[in-house]
Parts: structure tokens; sequence; C-alpha cells
């Protein structure tokens, strides 16, 4: 079944009934995206939520022209860049496949519907934009209080199932260093010198 893991994960939340169960499954619709494709692009609206099934997903920016990645999201999480979302503003992010990408898809009018007539939408909702706000304020602080090579080293201790996954040019913009840096951290790392 399609929805299995979306509704697995939503049954993790709050127990639903079996109306909600098919709610879900009529709303969120199947989509896929291509290694390199656009969920959202910069200045575009984010009319659009997603649940990851598979593949992996980067958010970035352009900071004086080049490209900053702010977050990788993976399977078993929700996409979508939530305050063009939420406040029906254009996006200032972009969102790239850097897998081949299973989606299950939902409208902001549909949520609305589904947030309107489900008893525990709005529990759910809230509860997924919490865990969303309590990841973005983590990078955001990492940012702030930590150097690359200790966001490295906690990118490592965390997400070692991503090494492989994630191209090192785009690990190293997500540490906020050049590929060049990283490979020197990389270094000392493995010869012990922090």
């Amino acid at each position: 079944m399609i929805h299995h893991e979306l509704l697995t994960l939503f049954r993790t939340i709050q127990k639903l009934e079996e109306s909600e169960e098919e709610l879900i499954c009529t709303l969120f619709k199947p989509s896929f995206l291509k290694k390199d494709e656009f969920f959202l692009k910069e200045g575009k609206y984010n009319n659009h939520i997603a649940f990851l099934r598979k593949g992996m997903i980067r958010y970035f920016v352009y900071k004086k022209g080049e490209e900053s990645t702010l977050e990788f999201t993976r399977e078993g999480e929700f996409i979508g860049e939530y305050q063009s979302f939420s406040n029906r503003k254009q996006s200032i992010q972009n969102l790239q496949a850097i897998e081949d990408c299973e989606l299950l898809v939902i409208s902001y009018a549909d949520l609305q519907h589904f947030f309107s007539i489900a008893k525990n939408g709005n529990l759910i909702g809230r509860l997924i934009i919490e865990h969303r706000f309590n990841m973005m304020i983590s990078q955001l602080l990492s940012i702030y209080m930590h150097t690359p090579e200790e966001r490295y080293k906690y990118f490592m201790a965390n997400y070692s199932d991503l090494f492989q996954r994630i191209p090192q040019y785009l690990l190293a913009s997500y540490i906020g260093v050049q590929p060049q840096s990283l490979s020197r951290i990389r270094k000392r790392i493995a010869k012990g010198i922090s």
C-alpha cells in the first residue's frame, strides 16, 4: 500500500479513525521527482507539501551568488517551504531532489480541508510543524554556535547513514565551507587532530 509509511507516521502521533485514514489516502497523491529536479524554486509559491517516501531532498538558498545548503530531508519526513506554504508568500528557498524521489503530495487547499474535517487533523499538523520548527532552530543555532568541524562531526555522529548518499560538495555547503576545506577537516579528523 503506497500510503503505509505515511499512515504509520500519523498513527505514532495520534490514533486515527478509519474515515481519517481513508481521507489521508485520498488527499495525498503519489508524485515523483528525478534527481536534480525541483520540488520548489525560489520566487515561486509553495502550494504543496509532501511526505517523502523514497529519496532525498536538499533545501538551499543563493547567498552572494553561491548555493548555500540549509538542510537535507530523507525518506519518512515531510518537505515543503513552510513560510511560503502557510503565509501564501513567494519562497526564498529551493527544494531539489539529490536522488530520484517518490512523494505523497497534498495541496494547500486539501490540507486545509483535512484540518477542518478530520477529528485529529489539527493535532497531527501542529505536531509535525513543531518537529520541523525544532529541527530548523537546532540547525540555525548550530550555524552560530559551532565551527564547521564541529558541525561535520555532529553530522557524522547523527547522520552517518547519509554519507554515501550526499555528494561531498553539498556536504561542504551544508557545514559552511568550500570543498577543499572539507577535505582538510576530514583529514584532521582521520588523523585524530582537532
